[in-house]
């Protein structure tokens, strides 16, 4: 049974820092890609970072410099160092996986807050 597992969020001070780590579990070593998404109050999911098994990395414009995603293929997670935090970086972090065969998986989400 796929299961992911989110870590971490929480309410944090403009400027502070977050990591926010990902367990994935049932892919059977059949994981292309995982990575982090966000979604703020009436906006729409947007992507802040991704990894593939291979190492590559994607980083959204908008948080290239202050994030660092990172992975351990034989744990099967993720993880997301979030520095500099600023208040648009509020919204819900939710775990992507990427399955071999295109399908895409979700975690249940983990509220991240920026604010004084």
């Amino acid at each position: 049974q796929v299961q992911l597992v989110e870590s971490g969020g929480g309410l944090v001070q403009p400027g502070g820092s977050l990591r926010l780590s990902c367990v994935a579990s049932g892919f059977h070593q059949r994981i292309y890609a995982m990575g982090w998404y966000r979604q703020a109050p009436g906006k729409q999911r947007e992507l802040v970072a991704s990894i593939t098994t291979g190492g590559s990395t994607n980083y959204a414009d908008s948080v290239k410099g202050r994030v660092t995603i990172s992975g351990d293929n034989a744990k099967n997670t993720v993880t997301l160092q979030m520095n500099s935090l600023k208040p648009e970086d509020t919204a819900v972090y939710y775990c992507q996986v990427a399955h071999v065969w295109g399908i895409q998986y979700w975690g249940q989400g983990t509220q991240v807050t920026v604010s004084s």
